[in-house]
């Protein structure tokens, strides 16, 4: 233990005791009374608390990358500070890298406006939803209708009286045209009036057969390739109606849950592809992990690294601290975070700093001997205190 000075009490008694020892003379001495000791006459002394220790800075870490690669470029030199974000270094595929990311990004663009116009397009797509339902009830209809009249005749009552009276304009047309044709048969075949009302009737008989033709089809069944169509038509038509039923579901409260869950996880892919991209660029990267200088570098350029070998030593110097080294478990007991301290230095030997315990480990530090590291929060800062130098701290302890 070095340089403690325990507290020494003396008492009245004990000195009384002291002179009769001195004088060889106590058994012979007459009896008087013991004076009651004073408290106030007690002296006392700080006890303290000595150990070595070294200049720390407020944080510091020793850097590597997350890749394996050949060094392209060393951005920082030893000693230079750097703000936070500052690239140190970087590896080779740091171009092709950067491309993938922007090729990320604009997939995750697309992909966010493509959710946005299913959203914002939802009331249009559901009207026309509905436009597609209605339409596709007619056509049903329709068809239903046509092929409910297959069973019956080809047409209505309607269509079967114009037949009729098709049929009757033409054979009268042929009885008159027969009347004008007799009137000139005796003459001639090559008689011109003849051969006129000739070709007259032919085209009067030929009418006749035409609306003769007509009525028989609309007073007749349909037959059965044209049950067939008919049937045909309507399952088309019922299956068109039940798609437009089906699609006026899914939008009439909303965008398609099909559509919108596809577009949010086309969103969420592209999100995750732009994080990874951008991961895999900062794997090629190291930067500084907050303000600090660069301390110490392992490594120059073209060099091969390895993921998680050391590159860089970085810390943060705009504070220092004092760590101690050889605290024992004896002395660690008796601290407390808030004790006052008295550091000096091996290299600045007229510098005296006050200084405050502001954390005691709660763990032995590995090696020899059971020791226990506790930090020192300086009061300043002197001028040529440096990361690593050599320490003497006294620690006063309190209510000893």
């Amino acid at each position: 233990m070095k340089g403690q000075i325990f507290q020494v009490r003396y008492g009245l008694a004990l000195l009384g005791l002291v002179v009769c020892l001195s004088l060889g003379a106590c058994s012979a001495m007459p009896a008087e009374s013991t004076p009651t000791p004073d408290p106030e006459a007690e002296l006392s002394f700080e006890s303290v608390v000595s150990a070595t220790g070294k200049v720390v800075p407020v944080q510091w870490a020793t850097l590597s990358l997350a890749a394996n690669g050949i060094v392209q470029s060393v951005d920082a030199s030893e000693g230079q500070q750097l703000p936070a974000g500052q690239v140190i270094l970087r590896l080779d595929g740091v171009e092709a890298m950067e491309a993938a990311v922007t090729t990320a990004q604009m997939e995750l663009l697309s992909a966010q406006q493509d959710l946005d116009t299913l959203q914002e397009d939802a009331e249009q797509v559901r009207a026309q939803a509905q436009l597609n339902m209605v339409m596709a009830q007619d056509a049903f209809d329709d068809a239903k209708e046509k092929r409910e009249s297959k069973t019956f005749e080809r047409t209505d009552s309607e269509t079967v009286d114009i037949a009729r009276a098709n049929l009757i304009i033409a054979e009268d047309g042929v009885t008159q045209a027969e009347i004008n044709y007799d009137r000139f048969d005796s003459l001639g075949q090559d008689n011109p009036m003849r051969a006129e009302a000739f070709s007259q009737l032919a085209a009067a008989r030929k009418v006749r057969d035409t609306a003769q033709a007509n009525l028989n089809w609309v007073l007749g069944k349909p037959d059965a390739q044209e049950i067939a169509e008919a049937d045909a038509r309507l399952e088309v038509a019922r299956a068109n109606l039940d798609v437009a039923q089906l699609n006026w579901e899914r939008v009439k409260d909303g965008p398609d849950p099909r559509t919108l869950a596809l577009a949010q996880a086309r969103l969420k892919n592209a999100q995750a592809q732009v994080e990874a991209a951008n991961a895999a660029l900062s794997d090629l990267t190291l930067a500084a992990p907050y303000a600090g200088v660069t301390s110490k570098l392992y490594v120059r350029s073209n060099e091969w690294v390895t993921a998680g070998q050391p590159v860089a030593m970085f810390a943060d110097l705009s504070d220092l601290k004092v760590e101690t080294t050889d605290l024992s478990e004896i002395d660690v007991a008796r601290l407390q975070v808030g004790n006052h301290a008295e550091v000096t230095f091996d290299a600045l030997p007229d510098v005296n700093v006050g200084g405050t315990v502001s954390s005691i480990a709660t763990m032995s530090d590995e090696g020899s001997g059971v020791n226990y590291t506790v930090m020192i929060d300086l009061d300043e800062i002197p001028a040529g205190l440096r990361w690593g130098m050599t320490a003497f701290v006294d620690i006063t302890l309190q209510g000893e």
